[in-house]
Protein backbone atom coordinates (compact mmCIF):
# COMPACT_ATOMS: atom_id res chain seq x y z
CA UNK A 1 0.00 0.00 0.00
CA UNK A 2 1.44 3.34 -0.96
CA UNK A 3 0.94 6.47 1.14
CA UNK A 4 -2.55 7.89 0.74
CA UNK A 5 -2.97 11.45 -0.36
CA UNK A 6 -4.95 13.83 1.78
CA UNK A 7 -8.65 13.46 1.11
CA UNK A 8 -8.36 10.01 -0.47
CA UNK A 9 -10.75 7.26 0.54
CA UNK A 10 -9.83 5.23 3.64
CA UNK A 11 -8.71 1.66 3.02
CA UNK A 12 -11.49 -0.80 3.83
CA UNK A 13 -10.64 -3.82 5.95
CA UNK A 14 -12.09 -6.63 8.08
CA UNK A 15 -10.59 -8.27 11.16
CA UNK A 16 -11.43 -11.95 11.67
CA UNK A 17 -10.57 -12.86 15.25
CA UNK A 18 -10.51 -9.30 16.59
CA UNK A 19 -10.65 -10.26 20.27
CA UNK A 20 -7.53 -12.47 20.19
CA UNK A 21 -3.96 -11.31 20.67
CA UNK A 22 -3.34 -10.65 16.95
CA UNK A 23 -6.71 -8.96 16.52
CA UNK A 24 -6.12 -6.62 19.45
CA UNK A 25 -2.67 -5.73 18.16
CA UNK A 26 -4.11 -5.11 14.69
CA UNK A 27 -6.56 -2.56 16.05
CA UNK A 28 -3.73 -0.94 17.98
CA UNK A 29 -1.63 -0.67 14.81
CA UNK A 30 -4.60 0.77 12.89
CA UNK A 31 -4.94 3.48 15.53
CA UNK A 32 -1.19 4.19 15.41
CA UNK A 33 -1.26 4.46 11.59
CA UNK A 34 -4.03 7.05 11.49
CA UNK A 35 -7.19 5.33 12.63
CA UNK A 36 -10.42 6.23 10.86
CA UNK A 37 -8.75 8.85 8.67
CA UNK A 38 -6.84 6.10 6.84
CA UNK A 39 -8.86 2.94 7.53
CA UNK A 40 -12.54 2.02 7.44
CA UNK A 41 -13.26 -1.15 9.40
CA UNK A 42 -16.08 -3.06 7.75
CA UNK A 43 -16.38 -5.98 10.19
CA UNK A 44 -14.89 -7.37 13.38
CA UNK A 45 -15.50 -10.93 14.55
CA UNK A 46 -14.85 -12.77 17.78
CA UNK A 47 -15.99 -15.70 19.86
CA UNK A 48 -16.72 -15.62 23.58
CA UNK A 49 -15.47 -12.21 24.70
CA UNK A 50 -18.56 -10.30 23.59
CA UNK A 51 -17.90 -7.32 25.86
CA UNK A 52 -14.50 -6.72 24.27
CA UNK A 53 -15.88 -7.27 20.76
CA UNK A 54 -18.55 -4.63 21.33
CA UNK A 55 -15.98 -2.22 22.75
CA UNK A 56 -13.72 -2.78 19.74
CA UNK A 57 -16.55 -2.30 17.25
CA UNK A 58 -17.46 1.03 18.81
CA UNK A 59 -13.87 2.22 19.09
CA UNK A 60 -13.00 1.57 15.44
CA UNK A 61 -16.43 2.41 14.00
CA UNK A 62 -17.03 -1.01 12.48
CA UNK A 63 -20.08 -1.46 10.29
CA UNK A 64 -20.65 -5.01 11.57
CA UNK A 65 -19.77 -7.05 14.66
CA UNK A 66 -20.11 -10.85 14.64
CA UNK A 67 -19.75 -13.40 17.41
CA UNK A 68 -19.16 -16.96 16.26
CA UNK A 69 -21.23 -18.19 19.21
CA UNK A 70 -24.93 -18.02 18.25
CA UNK A 71 -25.93 -18.17 21.92
CA UNK A 72 -24.26 -14.78 22.50
CA UNK A 73 -26.24 -12.88 19.85
CA UNK A 74 -28.56 -11.20 22.34
CA UNK A 75 -25.68 -10.13 24.55
CA UNK A 76 -23.82 -8.56 21.63
CA UNK A 77 -26.98 -6.88 20.30
CA UNK A 78 -27.67 -5.33 23.69
CA UNK A 79 -24.08 -4.14 24.03
CA UNK A 80 -24.28 -2.35 20.67
CA UNK A 81 -27.86 -1.05 20.93
CA UNK A 82 -28.19 2.48 19.59
CA UNK A 83 -24.77 2.54 17.92
CA UNK A 84 -25.93 1.76 14.39
CA UNK A 85 -23.48 -1.13 14.21
CA UNK A 86 -25.04 -4.26 12.66
CA UNK A 87 -24.89 -7.46 14.71
CA UNK A 88 -24.79 -11.13 13.66
CA UNK A 89 -23.89 -14.46 15.22
CA UNK A 90 -22.87 -18.00 14.27
CA UNK A 91 -20.19 -19.61 12.07
CA UNK A 92 -22.04 -18.79 8.84
CA UNK A 93 -22.27 -15.14 9.87
CA UNK A 94 -18.48 -15.09 10.31
CA UNK A 95 -18.10 -16.42 6.76
CA UNK A 96 -20.50 -13.77 5.46
CA UNK A 97 -18.49 -11.09 7.25
CA UNK A 98 -15.37 -12.39 5.48
CA UNK A 99 -17.16 -12.08 2.14
CA UNK A 100 -17.89 -8.37 2.55
CA UNK A 101 -16.25 -6.10 -0.04
CA UNK A 102 -12.97 -4.93 1.47
CA UNK A 103 -9.42 -4.98 0.11
CA UNK A 104 -7.58 -6.23 3.25
CA UNK A 105 -8.54 -8.97 5.70
CA UNK A 106 -6.73 -9.91 8.88
CA UNK A 107 -7.19 -13.69 9.21
CA UNK A 108 -6.52 -14.21 12.92
CA UNK A 109 -9.08 -16.83 13.97
CA UNK A 110 -7.13 -19.51 15.85
CA UNK A 111 -7.34 -23.12 14.68
CA UNK A 112 -9.11 -24.91 11.86
CA UNK A 113 -12.23 -22.83 12.63
CA UNK A 114 -10.53 -20.03 10.70
CA UNK A 115 -10.24 -22.03 7.47
CA UNK A 116 -13.73 -21.49 6.01
CA UNK A 117 -13.95 -17.72 6.61
CA UNK A 118 -10.39 -17.15 5.40
CA UNK A 119 -11.13 -19.13 2.23
CA UNK A 120 -14.25 -17.00 1.74
CA UNK A 121 -12.14 -13.84 1.92
CA UNK A 122 -9.54 -15.34 -0.41
CA UNK A 123 -12.18 -16.09 -3.04
CA UNK A 124 -13.02 -12.39 -3.16
CA UNK A 125 -9.48 -11.52 -4.20
CA UNK A 126 -8.68 -9.54 -1.07
CA UNK A 127 -5.23 -9.14 0.42
CA UNK A 128 -5.11 -11.76 3.17
CA UNK A 129 -2.94 -10.92 6.16
CA UNK A 130 -2.50 -14.50 7.32
CA UNK A 131 -2.07 -15.15 11.03
CA UNK A 132 -3.97 -18.46 10.90
CA UNK A 133 -1.46 -21.28 10.39
CA UNK A 134 -4.06 -23.95 9.82
CA UNK A 135 -5.14 -22.58 6.41
CA UNK A 136 -1.84 -23.71 4.94
CA UNK A 137 -1.11 -26.61 7.31
CA UNK A 138 -4.44 -28.34 6.72
CA UNK A 139 -5.28 -27.15 3.20
CA UNK A 140 -2.20 -25.54 1.68
CA UNK A 141 -2.68 -26.50 -1.97
CA UNK A 142 -6.39 -25.67 -1.93
CA UNK A 143 -5.91 -22.36 -0.18
CA UNK A 144 -3.09 -21.20 -2.45
CA UNK A 145 -5.14 -22.23 -5.51
CA UNK A 146 -8.05 -20.04 -4.35
CA UNK A 147 -5.71 -17.09 -3.78
CA UNK A 148 -4.29 -17.57 -7.28
CA UNK A 149 -7.67 -17.91 -9.01
CA UNK A 150 -9.04 -14.76 -7.38
CA UNK A 151 -5.90 -12.73 -7.98
CA UNK A 152 -5.48 -11.96 -4.29
CA UNK A 153 -2.35 -11.32 -2.26
CA UNK A 154 -1.15 -13.41 0.67
CA UNK A 155 0.80 -11.51 3.30
CA UNK A 156 2.16 -13.60 6.22
CA UNK A 157 1.78 -12.14 9.70
CA UNK A 158 3.48 -14.80 11.84
CA UNK A 159 6.74 -13.13 12.84
CA UNK A 160 8.83 -15.91 11.28
CA UNK A 161 7.12 -15.96 7.90
CA UNK A 162 6.81 -12.19 7.87
CA UNK A 163 10.56 -12.00 8.45
CA UNK A 164 11.21 -14.35 5.52
CA UNK A 165 8.89 -12.30 3.30
CA UNK A 166 11.00 -9.25 4.08
CA UNK A 167 14.35 -10.78 3.10
CA UNK A 168 13.59 -13.45 0.47
CA UNK A 169 14.24 -12.72 -3.20
CA UNK A 170 10.70 -13.08 -4.55
CA UNK A 171 11.83 -12.44 -8.14
CA UNK A 172 14.52 -15.16 -8.13
CA UNK A 173 13.36 -18.03 -5.90
CA UNK A 174 15.88 -20.37 -7.51
CA UNK A 175 18.66 -18.53 -5.63
CA UNK A 176 17.22 -19.57 -2.26
CA UNK A 177 19.02 -22.55 -0.74
CA UNK A 178 17.20 -22.77 2.60
CA UNK A 179 15.20 -20.87 5.17
CA UNK A 180 15.84 -21.01 8.90
CA UNK A 181 12.87 -20.50 11.21
CA UNK A 182 13.96 -19.35 14.63
CA UNK A 183 12.33 -20.62 17.83
CA UNK A 184 12.73 -19.20 21.31
CA UNK A 185 12.61 -22.72 22.75
CA UNK A 186 9.75 -21.67 25.03
CA UNK A 187 9.73 -21.97 28.82
CA UNK A 188 11.01 -25.58 28.79
CA UNK A 189 14.00 -25.15 26.50
CA UNK A 190 16.41 -26.57 29.09
CA UNK A 191 14.01 -28.93 30.88
CA UNK A 192 14.38 -32.70 30.78
CA UNK A 193 11.44 -34.86 29.69
CA UNK A 194 11.20 -36.12 33.25
CA UNK A 195 10.73 -32.57 34.55
CA UNK A 196 8.14 -31.78 31.86
CA UNK A 197 5.87 -34.64 32.99
CA UNK A 198 4.27 -32.51 35.69
CA UNK A 199 3.84 -29.30 33.67
CA UNK A 200 0.46 -27.59 34.14
CA UNK A 201 -1.40 -25.51 31.53
CA UNK A 202 -0.74 -22.33 33.53
CA UNK A 203 3.02 -22.95 33.52
CA UNK A 204 3.04 -23.95 29.84
CA UNK A 205 1.26 -20.72 28.86
CA UNK A 206 4.04 -18.56 30.30
CA UNK A 207 6.10 -17.67 27.22
CA UNK A 208 9.47 -16.03 28.08
CA UNK A 209 9.48 -13.45 25.23
CA UNK A 210 6.18 -13.08 23.40
CA UNK A 211 2.75 -12.00 24.64
CA UNK A 212 0.31 -14.45 23.04
CA UNK A 213 -2.97 -16.22 23.77
CA UNK A 214 -3.14 -19.36 25.91
CA UNK A 215 -3.37 -21.91 23.11
CA UNK A 216 -0.60 -20.42 21.00
CA UNK A 217 1.65 -20.07 24.06
CA UNK A 218 1.15 -23.73 24.99
CA UNK A 219 1.77 -24.74 21.37
CA UNK A 220 4.99 -22.77 21.54
CA UNK A 221 6.01 -24.55 24.75
CA UNK A 222 5.50 -27.96 23.11
CA UNK A 223 7.00 -26.65 19.82
CA UNK A 224 3.86 -27.68 17.93
CA UNK A 225 3.62 -24.02 16.98
CA UNK A 226 6.99 -24.32 15.24
CA UNK A 227 5.93 -27.63 13.67
CA UNK A 228 2.94 -25.93 12.05
CA UNK A 229 5.17 -23.06 10.92
CA UNK A 230 7.49 -25.52 9.15
CA UNK A 231 4.62 -26.90 7.09
CA UNK A 232 3.26 -23.41 6.47
CA UNK A 233 6.65 -22.11 5.30
CA UNK A 234 7.06 -24.96 2.82
CA UNK A 235 3.81 -24.03 1.06
CA UNK A 236 4.03 -20.28 1.52
CA UNK A 237 7.43 -19.98 -0.15
CA UNK A 238 7.25 -22.99 -2.50
CA UNK A 239 10.06 -24.94 -0.84
CA UNK A 240 11.05 -28.57 -0.56
CA UNK A 241 10.76 -29.94 3.00
CA UNK A 242 14.55 -30.34 3.19
CA UNK A 243 14.95 -26.57 2.66
CA UNK A 244 13.07 -25.76 5.89
CA UNK A 245 15.27 -25.66 8.99
CA UNK A 246 14.70 -24.67 12.61
CA UNK A 247 17.19 -23.07 14.97
CA UNK A 248 16.54 -22.35 18.64
CA UNK A 249 17.34 -18.70 19.36
CA UNK A 250 16.44 -17.83 22.98
CA UNK A 251 16.62 -14.04 22.61
CA UNK A 252 13.91 -13.89 19.88
CA UNK A 253 15.72 -11.02 18.16
CA UNK A 254 16.35 -12.70 14.80
CA UNK A 255 12.89 -13.69 13.61
CA UNK A 256 14.05 -15.89 10.72
CA UNK A 257 16.73 -16.14 8.05
CA UNK A 258 17.10 -16.94 4.36
CA UNK A 259 20.21 -18.71 3.09
CA UNK A 260 21.22 -18.24 -0.55
CA UNK A 261 23.20 -20.45 -2.90
CA UNK A 262 26.25 -18.17 -2.70
CA UNK A 263 26.50 -18.80 1.05
CA UNK A 264 24.96 -15.47 2.09
CA UNK A 265 22.38 -15.47 4.88
CA UNK A 266 19.94 -12.57 5.27
CA UNK A 267 18.09 -12.11 8.53
CA UNK A 268 15.30 -9.86 9.80
CA UNK A 269 15.84 -8.57 13.33
CA UNK A 270 13.60 -6.66 15.71
CA UNK A 271 12.09 -6.55 19.16
CA UNK A 272 9.63 -9.37 19.92
CA UNK A 273 6.53 -7.28 19.21
CA UNK A 274 3.81 -8.53 16.84
CA UNK A 275 2.90 -4.97 15.89
CA UNK A 276 5.98 -4.84 13.66
CA UNK A 277 4.79 -7.76 11.51
CA UNK A 278 1.20 -6.48 11.49
CA UNK A 279 2.29 -2.99 10.51
CA UNK A 280 4.41 -4.40 7.69
CA UNK A 281 1.46 -6.44 6.40
CA UNK A 282 -0.92 -3.48 6.64
CA UNK A 283 1.42 -0.89 5.13
CA UNK A 284 3.29 -2.98 2.53
CA UNK A 285 5.15 -1.93 0.45
CA UNK A 286 5.51 1.13 2.70
CA UNK A 287 6.90 0.82 6.22
CA UNK A 288 4.82 2.75 8.76
CA UNK A 289 6.37 4.44 11.76
CA UNK A 290 5.57 2.33 14.84
CA UNK A 291 6.47 3.02 18.50
CA UNK A 292 8.00 -0.41 19.14
CA UNK A 293 11.23 -0.91 21.04
CA UNK A 294 14.39 -0.31 19.02
CA UNK A 295 17.24 -2.80 19.31
CA UNK A 296 20.26 -1.62 21.29
CA UNK A 297 23.02 -3.90 20.05
CA UNK A 298 25.48 -2.78 22.71
CA UNK A 299 23.07 -3.89 25.42
CA UNK A 300 22.13 -7.02 23.52
CA UNK A 301 25.81 -8.09 23.32
CA UNK A 302 25.12 -11.69 22.19
CA UNK A 303 22.83 -13.86 20.11
CA UNK A 304 22.70 -17.58 20.91
CA UNK A 305 21.63 -20.49 18.73
CA UNK A 306 21.04 -24.17 19.45
CA UNK A 307 19.95 -27.17 17.43
CA UNK A 308 16.39 -28.21 18.40
CA UNK A 309 16.10 -31.42 20.42
CA UNK A 310 13.53 -33.55 18.60
CA UNK A 311 13.61 -36.16 21.37
CA UNK A 312 12.35 -33.73 23.99
CA UNK A 313 10.21 -31.90 21.43
CA UNK A 314 8.97 -34.53 18.92
CA UNK A 315 6.53 -32.10 17.27
CA UNK A 316 9.28 -31.04 14.83
CA UNK A 317 9.86 -34.63 13.72
CA UNK A 318 6.12 -35.11 13.25
CA UNK A 319 6.01 -32.01 11.04
CA UNK A 320 8.70 -33.49 8.79
CA UNK A 321 6.70 -36.71 8.54
CA UNK A 322 3.59 -34.75 7.58
CA UNK A 323 5.48 -32.80 4.90
CA UNK A 324 6.94 -36.02 3.48
CA UNK A 325 3.49 -37.66 3.27
CA UNK A 326 1.67 -34.67 1.81
CA UNK A 327 -2.05 -34.87 1.05
CA UNK A 328 -4.16 -34.55 4.18
CA UNK A 329 -1.28 -35.39 6.56
CA UNK A 330 -1.12 -31.78 7.73
CA UNK A 331 -4.84 -31.80 8.50
CA UNK A 332 -4.40 -35.04 10.45
CA UNK A 333 -1.52 -33.62 12.50
CA UNK A 334 -3.39 -30.40 13.22
CA UNK A 335 -6.72 -32.05 14.05
CA UNK A 336 -5.13 -34.47 16.50
CA UNK A 337 -3.04 -31.64 17.97
CA UNK A 338 -6.05 -29.41 18.57
CA UNK A 339 -7.94 -32.24 20.30
CA UNK A 340 -4.94 -33.07 22.46
CA UNK A 341 -4.37 -29.41 23.32
CA UNK A 342 -7.96 -28.99 24.50
CA UNK A 343 -7.60 -32.12 26.63
CA UNK A 344 -4.37 -30.83 28.19
CA UNK A 345 -5.95 -27.45 29.01
CA UNK A 346 -8.89 -29.31 30.59
CA UNK A 347 -6.50 -31.36 32.74
CA UNK A 348 -7.40 -34.68 31.11
CA UNK A 349 -3.90 -35.52 29.86
CA UNK A 350 -0.33 -34.51 30.63
CA UNK A 351 1.95 -32.16 28.70
CA UNK A 352 3.98 -34.94 27.09
CA UNK A 353 0.85 -36.92 26.20
CA UNK A 354 -0.02 -34.39 23.50
CA UNK A 355 2.80 -35.36 21.14
CA UNK A 356 2.29 -39.06 21.86
CA UNK A 357 -1.40 -38.84 20.90
CA UNK A 358 -0.64 -36.92 17.71
CA UNK A 359 1.98 -39.45 16.66
CA UNK A 360 -0.33 -42.38 17.30
CA UNK A 361 -3.11 -40.78 15.26
CA UNK A 362 -0.71 -40.00 12.41
CA UNK A 363 0.50 -43.60 12.41
CA UNK A 364 -3.07 -44.93 12.35
CA UNK A 365 -3.98 -42.60 9.47
CA UNK A 366 -0.75 -42.97 7.49
CA UNK A 367 -2.69 -44.12 4.44
CA UNK A 368 -4.99 -41.08 4.33
CA UNK A 369 -5.35 -39.73 0.80
CA UNK A 370 -4.98 -36.52 -1.15
CA UNK A 371 -6.59 -33.17 -0.41
CA UNK A 372 -8.46 -32.55 -3.66
CA UNK A 373 -11.38 -30.67 -2.08
CA UNK A 374 -12.22 -28.95 1.19
CA UNK A 375 -14.38 -31.95 2.13
CA UNK A 376 -11.24 -34.14 2.09
CA UNK A 377 -9.60 -31.79 4.58
CA UNK A 378 -12.71 -31.62 6.79
CA UNK A 379 -13.06 -35.42 6.81
CA UNK A 380 -9.40 -35.95 7.71
CA UNK A 381 -9.64 -33.33 10.46
CA UNK A 382 -12.79 -34.91 11.92
CA UNK A 383 -11.34 -38.43 11.81
CA UNK A 384 -8.09 -37.29 13.45
CA UNK A 385 -10.03 -35.63 16.24
CA UNK A 386 -12.20 -38.71 16.71
CA UNK A 387 -9.18 -40.98 17.01
CA UNK A 388 -7.42 -38.53 19.33
CA UNK A 389 -10.46 -38.39 21.62
CA UNK A 390 -10.51 -42.18 21.78
CA UNK A 391 -6.89 -42.20 22.88
CA UNK A 392 -7.48 -39.38 25.35
CA UNK A 393 -10.29 -41.36 26.94
CA UNK A 394 -7.89 -44.23 27.48
CA UNK A 395 -5.12 -42.15 29.13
Amino acid sequence: MTSRAAGSEPRRLTILGATGSIGRNTLDVIALMGGRERFAVEAVTGMGNVALLAEQAKACGAALAVTADPARYGELKDALAGTGIAVAAGPQAVIEAAERPVDWVMAAIVGVAGLAPTLAAARRGATIALANKECLVAAGDLFLAEIGKAGGTLMPVDSEHNAIHQVIDHARPETVERIVLTASGGPFRTWSREKMVGVTPAVAAGHPNWSMGQKISIDSASMFNKALEMIEAKDLFGLDPAQVEVSVHPQSVIHSMVGYRDGSVLAQLGAPDMRTAIGYALGWPDRPHLPVDRLDFAKLSRLDFEAPDETRFPALRLAREAMARGGVAGAVLNGAKEAALEAFIAGRIGFLDMADIVERVMTAMAGAGAATALDDVSSADAEARRRALQLIGAV
